[in-house]
């Protein structure tokens, strides 16, 4: 005779819970979107209506102009070569740096393991100062050099660490036993076996590398000063400065009124090109993310465990 079950009833207070969550949650939802759809809304806006706070959900007087200034300029293509060579091989390196260091230390057999981690662990909280950084950087010939920005910062501590973890608790130590049974010596177990089980941290991997590379500012502001080398974060940081500061040093007595207009326009268009070059600077980004999302929760959380 089969049981028969009565639906689970709701109490007045779970409706009330749910309706209260999602209530938070399309808030906060709200909260992280709206910041990125008013910067493209204003970056396509009229100047003079985005001063006035007039742009709230929806373009006000269409326009194109803060992106046809830009992107006339040839410094910015420079840039974006730049950019994207940097984080393409920069990425690249930071993940044959990382990758091998973390599948070794996962090792519990490794000789030494203990002391290793802690050689890692120590540059991780304590650096040398930036003086001294860049006395280094320059004895070694890296100052002013194509491969400057590549290989400076390159490893990373924090993601050794996640990419060691994520060894250690994903890949079964039984399929390295059977390898090594086979004859298989460690860097043929490297390649056979850990790294095509590796997709979801690699994804990830590359793309924490791939995002620090494309937004790394301080190392070009220090160590290039050379314009062929410069990524595109210091040629929007440049226009922007002087978009901005050239205004500040017109005399306007003796203008005439359409003179003014003009000068004024320029310092509406000012205002109008930061939110356009936030667009210009972080859209790539913005168009990767999506398609590595799907990693994140096998990749990262696993090799966020403690370990």
């Amino acid at each position: 005779m089969k049981k028969k079950y009565s639906a689970i009833r709701r109490t007045k207070g779970d409706v009330v819970f749910d309706c209260i969550n999602v209530l938070l949650n399309l808030l906060l939802l709200f909260i992280c979107l709206y910041p990125l759809y008013f910067v493209l809304l204003a970056s396509f806006s009229d100047p003079y209506a985005v001063s006035r706070g007039e742009v709230f959900f929806w373009f006000k007087g269409f326009t194109t102009e803060p992106y046809t200034n830009l992107l006339s300029e040839s410094n910015i293509w420079i840039g974006y070569r730049n950019t994207l060579f940097y984080a393409t091989a920069g990425t690249l390196y930071s993940l044959i740096l990382t990758i091998p260091c973390a599948y070794g230390l996962s090792k519990r057999a490794l000789p030494g393991r203990r002391l290793f981690s802690i050689y890692f662990l120590i540059p991780m909280y304590f650096g040398g100062g930036l003086i001294p950084t860049y006395l280094v950087m320059k004895s070694l010939n890296m100052v002013n050099q194509w491969y400057s920005l590549i290989f400076i910062g390159s490893s990373s501590i924090y993601n050794m660490i996640v990419s060691r973890v994520f060894f250690e608790s994903t890949i079964p130590e039984e399929l390295y036993e059977s390898a090594r049974i086979d004859g298989a010596s460690e860097f043929k177990t490297f390649f056979t076996i850990a790294m095509p089980l590796s997709g979801s941290i690699l994804a990830v991997m590359a793309l924490f590398f791939a995002v620090a590379k494309w937004n790394d500012y301080f190392n070009a502001l220090v160590y290039i000063t050379k314009n062929d080398y410069l990524p595109l974060q210091m040629f929007l940081r440049s226009m922007l400065l002087e978009a901005t500061n050239s205004l500040k040093t017109v005399d306007t007595s003796s203008m005439d009124a359409d003179t003014i207009a003009a000068i004024a326009r320029r310092a509406y268009m000012a205002e109008a090109m930061k939110y356009s070059l936030i667009v210009i600077a972080s859209a790539p980004l913005l168009i990767a993310y999506p398609f590595v999302q799907k990693y994140f929760v096998k990749g990262m959380m696993i090799g966020a465990v403690k370990g």
